[in-house]
């Protein structure tokens, strides 16, 4: 008897849970491809390492009318293999979101990308502050030392001024304070073999260490992007001549943290490896970290006749080429000052 009731059972159980089933179908679906509660200016999620979808349902619901079923969610993820792939991360969530759209950015790994200027002509001892104060660099070199830093760097002995190319770099939330630098010194590595391979036949440098000195100093003197190539040219024909360069900016580096911003004249005489009104040459290492265009005003000096050159006052400089024509230049900027 129950064998002839069994069907009439399964049948009525069918009917019952059929439309039962579908709705819930339905409504998954629907779930799936509906916008999230996103409010008008966005929001952050943040995903921390060894959370899966529990801890992520979980957090989609801390926010009151974000997520309408958190269990949908987790099936959708397991049903598809996605549970298993998330990424740790920053996740902007931007209004119209769908829960599908949120996985799939979560899967691909698309955070959020925090960024960093590394501005040109700054020191070394200026980019490590710059870092240190990021709030979104994971510090590991607090308490270390310029050498050490390079040490871990694999660039032991060597000193770190110049060495960081100056750019917008852009970095997730935890990125290291020594993975920026890694990226920052392979694109100045980059920049700097790709300038030299460019440079002048008849340049008085003989490896590209001295022209990132050079133009580390270029850097400093201008900040004129169209004058690079004609200050540049001034210390080269200077180079040659075997003439001190004579140049403030390394003086001012050489000072270090002494420096109160009034270069004196007993300055110009105090010796030191710096001090290019004494010493022939380039100083030992660069005094900050030059650009992409320094480099390559360094590497290709502008042409000519001039051997000195004095600020105007207004952005730019005067080129002379008699000390008699500079030291007009000279008079003319102190007045102009003094007026």
């Amino acid at each position: 008897m129950w064998r002839k009731r069994l069907p009439l059972a399964l049948t009525a159980l069918t009917l019952i849970l059929g439309p039962a089933l579908y709705i819930v179908y339905a409504d998954y679906h629907a779930f799936l491809d509906t916008p999230l509660g996103v409010p008008t200016g966005g929001l952050t999620l943040e995903l921390k390492p060894g959370m899966g979808m529990a801890d992520l349902a979980r957090e989609l619901r801390r926010q009151p009318g974000l997520l309408r079923s958190g269990p949908y969610l987790e099936a959708h993820a397991r049903l598809n293999r996605l549970a298993s792939r998330l990424k740790a991360g920053e996740y902007a969530l931007a209004p119209g979101v769908t829960p599908r759209g949120l996985l799939d950015q979560i899967v691909a790994g698309r955070v959020i990308q925090h960024s960093l200027t590394v501005v040109e002509g700054w020191t070394f001892r200026q980019l490590r502050r710059a870092l240190a104060e990021h709030p979104k660099l994971r510090q590991t070199l607090r308490d270390a030392n310029d050498a050490e830093i390079m040490a871990r760097l694999d660039r032991p002995g060597e000193p770190p001024e110049g060495w960081f190319l100056p750019d917008t770099y852009h970095f997730p939330a935890g990125f290291t304070d020594e993975a920026f630098l890694r990226r920052a010194l392979a694109a100045m590595d980059r920049q700097l073999r790709e300038a030299w391979g460019r440079r002048a036949p008849d340049l008085p440098l003989t490896a590209p260490y001295q022209a990132l000195i050079l133009a580390s100093i270029v850097e400093k003197e201008t900040a004129t992007p169209a004058e690079r190539p004609e200050v540049a040219g001034v210390f080269a024909r200077r180079l040659q001549r075997g003439m001190l360069l004579q140049t403030d900016p390394t003086v001012i580096y050489g000072l270090g943290e002494t420096f109160d911003g009034n270069l004196r004249r007993a300055d110009l005489s105090h010796d030191h490896p710096y001090n290019t009104y004494i010493r022939k040459g380039l100083p030992p290492t660069p005094i900050a970290l030059p650009s992409a265009g320094a480099l390559a005003a360094a590497v290709n000096p502008a042409p000519g006749d001039a051997l000195y050159f004095v600020a105007t006052g207004q952005g730019g400089h005067v080129f002379s080429r008699t000390l008699a024509e500079h030291n007009r230049a000279v008079r003319q900027y102190q007045q102009r000052k003094k007026e």
